[in-house]
């Protein structure tokens, strides 16, 4: 049986559309869905060995776990609409193992290194054309953990400024109330003070053109700053994110409130920063401690 799926992405491209997905998520569905109808144009309605031929050819491109994961997640929701409308009888993604995540440890700058950092986007110490606003995306993003997408789609009616919550929309546009403290309190008024946006824009974070902030530039405002003032180029907005969330680990918070906090669906997604807290506390029993320390010859 023959099936172009072209004109089925577009169709469901634009579902998700009306049912508010956010732009974060339909451009990853456009990319994954365009290159896999790229692969079977022309072809046959996929089955289950051309489907693993697919999965195969992901694999040989070089891509991370994590890539693939993704796309094959896009790929079965996308199936899940085709069977609606009738256009495939099968759902042979639902049939494809889905590869396994690398058991790794994320990368947490320290407390000491995370403050430091701060203090000195805070001081104004490179020439910025909006250093409100820049000491504001970092006091948010690791005073409130989160996700540079969701950072970026903060509107101004998504701060409660009395109560010093956040509203925030996470993955599959959940919504979660998220506490900032004072330094966070601070650094928003400040901004909130010297922001000049279009008529009628909402963001929160604007670019020089009065526009939304995309959370493409609010990742290469953090490489910036990292790279010049902690001569760290490999720190990213989710680092601050993982710091935020082992910061508090460390700090004596529970993990069910940690959760809550990263809006996170599961706990065993949380518990991971309970192994970067027991790794540091190996290192400092190592270095500290006269029965961790090897003997000297």
């Amino acid at each position: 049986m023959s099936i172009s799926l072209s004109p089925h992405r577009e169709a469901f491209l634009d579902e998700l559309r009306r049912e508010n997905a956010s732009p974060h998520t339909l451009r990853n569905y456009g990319i994954d869905l365009r290159e896999f109808c790229e692969f079977f144009e022309g072809g046959t309605e996929p089955d289950l060995t051309a489907m693993r031929m697919w999965l195969s050819s992901l694999y040989e491109r070089g891509l991370a776990v994590p890539s693939i994961r993704r796309k094959l997640a896009s790929v079965r929701t996308f199936f899940q609409y085709l069977m609606r409308e009738g256009a495939v009888r099968s759902n042979p993604a639902k049939l494809l193992s889905t590869p396994k995540m690398p058991k790794r440890l994320p990368n947490v700058p320290g407390a000491e290194q995370t403050n430091r950092l701060l203090d000195e986007v805070a001081e104004g110490k490179l020439d910025r054309p909006f250093p409100e606003r820049d000491r504001a995306v970092f006091e948010v993003l690791y005073g409130c953990g989160l996700r540079v997408s969701e950072l970026s789609g903060l509107n101004l009616s998504d701060i409660d400024r009395a109560e010093r919550v956040l509203r925030v929309r996470g993955k599959g546009r959940k919504e979660r109330m998220v506490p900032y403290g004072s330094k966070a309190d601070a650094a928003l008024e400040a901004w909130l003070e010297a922001r000049r946006a279009k008529p009628g824009e909402q963001a929160v974070f604007v670019n020089h053109r009065g526009g939304r902030l995309s959370d493409r530039a609010m990742r290469s405002l953090v490489k910036l700053y990292s790279m010049l003032l902690a001569g760290d180029s490999s720190l990213h907005p989710h680092a601050l994110r993982h710091a935020f969330a082992t910061h508090l680990l460390a700090d004596g918070a529970d993990l069910r409130s940690i959760q809550e906090l990263l809006g996170h669906a599961q706990l065993s997604t949380t518990q991971r920063y309970t192994q970067v807290a027991l790794t540091d506390l190996m290192r400092v029993y190592d270095q500290a401690h006269p029965l961790g320390r090897k003997a000297e010859d």
